[in-house]
């Protein structure tokens, strides 16, 4: 093996790395904990935690990982038209989630945020009926918004992880560049404008 195949080979697979734990619902992971412990340090923050990762995160793994074996599917859906039934799964969980926050009375930005993640998702499922929009650039700009609400400058110090997946989705040939801006910048947009709606400054 030459060192220039090595470097492409070392690079293909820090890439898949990345596509891989930029997943959005493990992304949602450590976005939930970490914003229900900030704000419900001395509280309950575990189980809202639960609550949130349950609906946001297991639940559509779960649903997700059962649709793709049984259609014997590539993990990452490379065909828009794949992703139309496990979208809606995904909805589904994250509709219920947002009744069940509310009724238990999760703090506004945990509740908000299951909002923006439905939300977005139904934007994402239009798009992919026609184009394959990128979910892991929605998916990472949505959370970096919420954190940069609940922490303001310091919070952008999670967008520094957005040129990461964006490159490794574009290294992997698994959208077009207008595919991921556009992700980028709707996760982003839509967001913050869900935030404020909901929330206000």
């Amino acid at each position: 093996m030459t060192p220039s195949t090595e470097n492409k080979s070392f690079t293909t697979s820090l890439a898949s790395f990345i596509s891989t734990v930029s997943n959005p619902p493990l992304v949602a992971i450590p976005v939930f904990l970490v914003i229900n412990y900030t704000l419900l340090y001395n509280g309950n923050w575990a189980w809202f935690s639960f609550l949130s990762i349950f609906f946001v995160s297991i639940l559509p793994i779960i649903t997700s990982s059962l649709w793709i074996l049984r259609n014997n599917l590539e993990v990452d859906m490379p065909r828009r038209e794949d992703r139309i039934y496990p979208l809606l799964l995904v909805i589904l969980s994250y509709v219920v989630g947002v009744i069940v926050l509310f009724a238990a009375g999760a703090p506004p930005l945990t509740s908000a945020l299951m909002v923006c993640y439905l939300n977005n998702t139904l934007i994402v499922l239009l798009f992919s009926l026609f184009w394959k929009i990128s979910i892991h650039a929605m998916g990472i700009a949505g959370p970096a918004t919420a954190l940069i609400y609940l922490f303001g400058w310091p919070g952008l110090a999670f967008s520094l992880v957005v040129p990461l997946v964006v490159w490794s989705r574009l290294h992997l040939k698994r959208h077009t560049p207008a595919q991921l801006i556009t992700g980028t910048t709707l996760g982003y947009l839509l967001t913050a404008l869900q935030l404020y709606l909901l929330l206000g400054f």
